[in-house]
């Protein structure tokens, strides 16, 4: 099994920037692909980036340009830079992972918010 948990939610003017961890623990030489998603009230979970042993990775479209995935695989970690935050980014943000080099994984985190004000 693998466990995930988030940090560095919080919040932020609008054309802020907040920086997400993910930090795994467990079998982490099981994992392949890690990534964030986001739920926001009322809505869908929602891919917002992912990425997969070898570098390759995916965005959203309302989030490319803005945000950047990335991963530390020395400290397990996987990272979202977010810029230019804008209110309908409020969500809790999840942090996902799993063993194929899929961009859905069967483990989550637990979540973090992030608010941002408008």
């Amino acid at each position: 099994q693998v466990q995930l948990v988030e940090s560095g939610g919080g919040l932020v003017q609008a054309g802020g920037s907040l920086r997400l961890s993910c930090a795994a623990s467990g079998s982490i030489f099981s994992i392949n692909a890690m990534g964030w998603y986001r739920q926001a009230p009322g809505k869908q979970r929602e891919l917002v980036a992912a990425t997969i042993r070898g570098g390759a990775t995916t965005y959203a479209d309302y989030v490319k340009g803005r945000f950047t995935i990335s991963r530390d695989n020395s400290k397990n970690t996987v990272y979202l830079q977010m810029n230019s935050l804008k209110p309908e980014d409020t969500a809790v943000y999840y942090c996902n992972a799993g063993p194929d080099p899929n961009w859905r994984g069967p483990w989550w985190g637990q979540g973090t918010q992030v608010t941002v004000s408008s």
